[in-house]
């Protein structure tokens, strides 16, 4: 899946199969259901899992609870909008996906 496709898919009421969860957590993110996402991302218990969780916390206003979560994805809060973290992530997750 590209990211167009992904970015696309969010029309839709439910996300593609196959999506690994975190691409699923983003993916509720990208149609503005926050809770939905964090409730997923926290049950990953990965780098990738914590990540996700510290983005959402990010978008949330907490800095202290991301800076937290991307220390365990072994990752620095990022200096850019959310929206472009948002899409760096989407893309890198559906390239360690589709391997």
């Amino acid at each position: 899946m590209t990211f167009d496709q992904f970015k696309n898919s969010l029309r839709q009421p439910a996300p593609p199969a196959g999506l690994s969860p975190v691409l699923e957590a983003m993916w509720w993110d990208g149609r503005g259901d926050w809770e939905r996402s964090h409730n997923i991302a926290q049950e990953v218990h990965s780098a990738d899992g914590s990540w996700v969780h510290a983005y959402l916390h990010r978008k949330e206003g907490d800095p202290g609870n991301a800076g937290y979560w991307y220390a365990r994805a072994g990752k620095r809060m990022p200096a850019v909008p959310l929206e472009a973290e948002w899409e760096q992530m989407v893309t890198v997750l559906l390239e360690e996906n589709a391997r």
